[in-house]
C-alpha cells in the first residue's frame, strides 16, 4: 500500500520551513529551511527537498502554504498566489504557489502567514475552542489575520492591518520606519521602529518608557480589531512579544483605548490578550491547509 504525504511550507522575509508529513498519522517525515532568496530559488529549493524526501512508493497528495505578502489569496482568481508590489528581491510578480504546482502536479492552497498561524492557534494552540481568533504578529513587520470557524478573513486581497493610522502621543518624535505612513501601527511598533528607539543592543525590558509606549500602541491596534473583527481572542506572537508582562499591558492600554466601548463579554475578560501557544503556527496551519486540501470533508 502506497504511502500518501503531504507538505506545509512557510515563506517568511528571511527563512522558508518545509515539512513532509503522513496524511494518515501526522508523523513527520522530514523538514528543512533555506534562507530566503529569490522566489525562482525557492521553487528550486522546494521542488528538490520535496521530490528527495517522498518515501519510496509514496504520494504527495496536496501543499499548504503560508506566506508572506502582499499576494493574492482568492482560489478563484486566476492569479491565485500571484506577489505583488514588495520590497523582497525576486518576488514581486513572483508565484510561487504556481510553480510548485506545476513543477509537482498536486494541487497548492495559500493563504497569508497570519491568517493561516490565526486558523492553526484556532485550531490547535491558543484560541482552542474559540469560534474566531485573531493572530497578530509584530516582528519585522506587523501582521493579523482572523481566523472565524476554520477559516480566513480575505477580501479583494488580505487584511493589512499594520498599517491602521494610530493616535501617536504628543512627547514620540520618533520617526516612523514605514515608508509609507508616519503613524501606522508596523511604523511606530514593530521590530526595527524598536530598535530605532532602543538603539543596538538594548531590549524593551531595559527602558520601561519604550514599553510603555510600544504597549500602547499596541493597545491601540488591539482596540482597532476588536472594534472593526470582534474576535473571541487576541493572540499575539512574533519577536518583539517577549511574554506575559508586555502583553498584559497592551491588554490594558486596549481597555483604556476602548473606554469600556465596545468591550463585551469577549474583550472584557483577563486573557482576552493571550500568547502564542504553537512554537511556529504558520507551518502547522499550512499543514492543516493541505490535509484538508488532500482529504476535503
Amino acid at each position: 500500500m502506497s504511502r500518501t504525504v503531504v507538505a506545509g511550507i512557510e515563506t517568511g522575509g528571511t527563512k522558508i520551513l518545509a515539512c513532509l508529513s503522513d496524511l494518515a498519522s501526522g508523523d513527520t517525515i522530514a523538514e528543512e529551511k533555506w534562507a530566503t532568496g529569490p522566489a525562482e530559488q525557492a521553487a528550486e529549493d522546494l521542488t528538490g527537498f520535496l521530490t528527495a524526501t517522498i518515501p519510496g512508493g509514496g504520494r504527495l497528495a496536496a501543499i499548504g502554504m503560508a506566506a508572506f505578502g502582499p499576494l493574492i489569496i482568492d482560489p478563484s482568481a486566476p492569479d491565485y498566489g500571484q506577489m505583488q508590489a514588495t520590497t523582497k528581491p525576486g518576488w514581486a510578480g513572483s508565484n510561487l504557489r504556481r510553480a510548485l504546482a506545476d513543477r509537482l502536479g498536486v494541487p497548492v492552497a495559500v493563504d497569508t502567514d497570519v491568517n493561516v498561524a490565526a486558523i492553526a492557534e484556532q485550531k490547535l494552540g491558543a484560541g482552542a475552542g474559540l469560534p474566531s481568533v485573531a493572530y497578530v504578529t509584530v516582528g519585522t513587520g506587523i501582521g493579523a489575520g482572523l481566523a472565524n470557524r476554520g477559516r480566513s478573513l480575505a477580501g479583494a486581497l488580505h487584511p493589512e492591518a499594520g498599517h491602521l493610522r494610530l493616535v501617536r502621543r504628543e512627547d514620540d518624535k520618533v520617526a516612523s520606519v514605514c515608508p509609507f505612513h508616519s503613524d501606522c501601527a508596523e511604523g511606530l511598533a514593530s521590530g526595527p521602529a524598536v530598535r530605532r528607539r532602543l538603539g543596538e543592543g538594548k531590549e524593551l525590558a531595559d527602558d520601561p518608557r519604550v514599553t510603555d509606549l510600544i504597549a500602547d500602541y499596541l493597545g491601540q491596534l488591539a482596540a482597532a480589531l476588536v472594534l472593526t473583527w470582534s474576535p473571541h481572542r487576541i493572540v499575539w506572537g512574533g519577536g518583539v512579544i517577549g511574554g506575559a508582562p508586555l502583553i498584559e499591558a497592551i491588554e490594558a492600554a486596549m481597555r483604556s483605548s476602548l473606554s469600556d466601548y465596545g468591550v463585551g463579554s469577549a474583550a472584557g475578560k483577563p486573557g482576552f490578550c493571550s500568547p502564542a501557544v504553537l512554537e511556529n503556527a504558520g507551518l502547522a496551519g499550512a499543514l492543516l491547509m493541505a490535509r484538508e486540501l488532500a482529504a476535503p470533508e
